[in-house]
């Protein structure tokens, strides 16, 4: 009777074991699935259209008032302008609380471990969604001036190529102003209390220091770009985009990849 001996190979400490790697998630999947996220739920459709909404309910004011308004080009888009930066925050800070609003971070996290990519995609989407706006906006403006000329006002052609610039840049600052507040606060309702409160305490605090009004209310200074002054306000502009975007954005960011799950 013969017997069989098996040997198996020692194992050391040093030895390196073979490790499986699997590819990552394409980024553009990433934008893909936080897009459907922005835009597929039911809440996200109503925000949506309320943005629509009043965006075009807000650009019956200079048409309708049109002796107490004045009729220009610029103005028009102005009033666009202001419809957009008051829901379209709130639409971009639901995309960087979501996670932790609706308790999905783990599962996301999950099958994107690095959180970096996660984020980024958020902003891009929120981006996204920001130029179209402005576009939007854009077109809401031409039909509201088209409606205006064919009822036969005289109206003031002095838009340009640098203003619709600023515009564009004012639209999407106040997108980026909810991107660093949901990326910090983590909170949706929290997140977006604050992007009301903080503009109007703010602003009456500019009433009784014009040291505030200046350099503090980020509203005054996105005014001031919106209407192409520059000359004279750039600091101050500067100054509210570092305070208001780049600060908390960057303490956001900081707190969302360092930030345990429960």
């Amino acid at each position: 009777m013969t017997s069989t001996t098996t040997t198996h190979p020692l194992y050391t400490p040093n030895t390196e074991t073979p490790r499986a790697t699997f590819p990552g998630i394409p980024f553009g999947r990433l934008v893909r699935v936080e897009w459907g996220k922005a835009t597929d739920t039911r809440a996200a459709r109503w925000l949506l259209i309320a943005v629509a909404a009043s965006t075009v309910g807000l650009m019956l004011a200079p048409l309708l008032s049109p002796s107490s308004i004045d009729q220009s080009y610029t103005n028009y888009l102005g009033f666009a302008a202001v419809a957009l930066s008051i829901l379209l925050p709130v639409v971009s800070i639901l995309t960087l609380t979501s996670e932790w609003s609706q308790r999905t971070a783990l599962a996301t996290f999950t099958q994107e471990p690095r959180r970096m990519r996660i984020i980024t995609a958020k902003i891009t989407v929120s981006l996204m969604l920001g130029v179209g706006a402005a576009v939007f906006g854009g077109l809401v403006t031409a039909a509201g001036l088209g409606v205006a000329a064919a009822s036969g006002r005289t109206l003031e052609a002095n838009l340009n190529a640098g203003l619709l610039a600023a515009f564009l840049l004012y639209v999407v600052l106040n997108v980026m102003t909810g991107v660093a507040l949901g990326s910090l606060v983590h909170n949706s309702a929290a997140a977006i209390v604050a992007s009301f409160v903080l503009p109007i305490g703010f602003a009456l605090l500019g009433r009784a220091s014009q040291l505030v009004a200046d350099w503090l209310d980020y509203s005054t200074a996105f005014n001031w770009l919106l209407n192409g002054q520059w000359s004279g306000h750039t600091a101050q502009i500067l100054v509210s985009v570092i305070l208001w975007v780049a600060i908390p954005l960057a303490a956001g960011l900081v707190r969302t990849v360092r930030r345990e799950i429960n």
